[in-house]
């Protein structure tokens, strides 16, 4: 376990590598509902690393792109079911954990990469855990951010308990529900963000998503709240977390823990700020003590997001150093 020295007077730009550009994009035909947006940038002959977004629901950006050497890595992006620039836009039907698990899998067949770097973060934590237990024989390694592990304790804590540290943004959540509603926040949010009225649904997920974006980063940040506050990433972002929540996330109970053995073989870098809001560092202490071969990194001055600086520092470093060690060894 390591931490980091003070970052917050820095920016992000001073750890990631600089913008480039898609090399190659395409829209994959995934059932007769869903089409999937990727997207390639970096060496095509470098080692594979997919990004997997968070929300669920939060879709991608030309940022993500920046995490890896790209002289190094051959650097796919994509969104997930009903997210960023897949369609249909906040489509619940045919949307679940196994179905997102699926869709990595069709990915990497139509890319034909045999093994990948997974990097993913909260949400995308998540659902990288999940496709490693499945497919461990096409994972190199794992870098994780913001530890989310979909227990019925964190998708309370989310929707209640943060109201102990970020009482305005909650009260803003909570209120937006008449009184009688407040006891069960979650079911009074996804009617209305599953209604087809965009009177109903979009103020609802306007609400939502500020909630999230808000308590997102340690200090303020009012270009990330801004970016949650679009129409689209809003809807999204709103829509399916909420169809996930009430679903218990479409898996067993702690099955991600429970899966560990699986994959503790391969190397993994467990990225985690000390103050994160959104994803609070238990789970990410839960997930090193089941899986003490992967190497843990507490940011010591940052919240949830990647945009913070001390989070993109440790994430760079971590692929940086998987570049160096890029055969999936759990030995370092």
């Amino acid at each position: 376990m390591t931490g980091n020295d003070a970052t917050r007077a820095l920016s992000r730009d001073a750890f990631l590598y600089p913008p480039l550009a898609a090399s190659r994009t395409g829209r994959l035909q995934l059932d007769a509902l869903h089409t999937m947006y990727w997207e390639e940038s970096g060496n095509p002959r470098g080692v594979p690393v997919v990004f997997l977004h968070g929300g669920p629901g939060g879709g991608s950006s030309p940022d993500h792109r920046r995490f890896y050497d790209p002289a190094y890595y051959r650097i796919v992006v994509y969104d997930q079911r009903g997210a960023g620039q897949s369609t249909p836009l906040g489509e619940l039907r045919e949307n679940t954990t196994p179905h997102l698990v699926s869709d990595i899998e069709r990915l990497r067949e139509h890319l034909s990469i045999e093994r990948w770097l997974l990097f993913g973060g909260s949400w995308g934590s998540t659902l990288a855990l999940a496709y490693a237990e499945a497919h461990a024989d096409r994972v190199l390694g794992l870098v994780l951010r913001g530890i989310f592990l979909c227990r019925p304790q964190e998708i309370h804590w989310f929707l209640y308990q943060m109201r102990f540290m970020q009482p305005e943004a909650w009260r803003s959540f909570a209120e937006y529900l008449p009184e009688a509603e407040r006891g069960d926040l979650l079911i009074g949010y996804h009617r209305r963000l599953i209604d087809p009225d965009p009177a109903v649904h979009m103020p609802a997920a306007h609400r939502w998503s500020r909630y999230e974006g808000t308590c997102s980063t340690l200090l303020p940040d009012p270009d990330l709240v801004s970016h949650f506050d679009e129409d689209a990433v809003a809807l999204a972002i709103a829509r399916i977390e909420a169809h996930y929540f009430v679903n218990r996330i479409f898996l067993p109970d702690n099955s991600l823990l429970a899966g560990i053995d699986r994959i503790r073989h391969l190397r993994c870098t467990i990225v985690q700020g000390r103050y994160d809001l959104v994803c609070p560092i238990f789970s990410a202490d839960e997930l090193h003590r089941a899986w003490p071969e992967a190497e843990y990194v507490i940011v010591g001055d940052a919240g949830h997001s990647a945009r913070e600086p001390g989070i993109a520092r440790a994430l760079v470093a971590a692929t940086d150093r998987f570049r160096r060690r890029p055969d999936g060894s759990g030995a370092r």
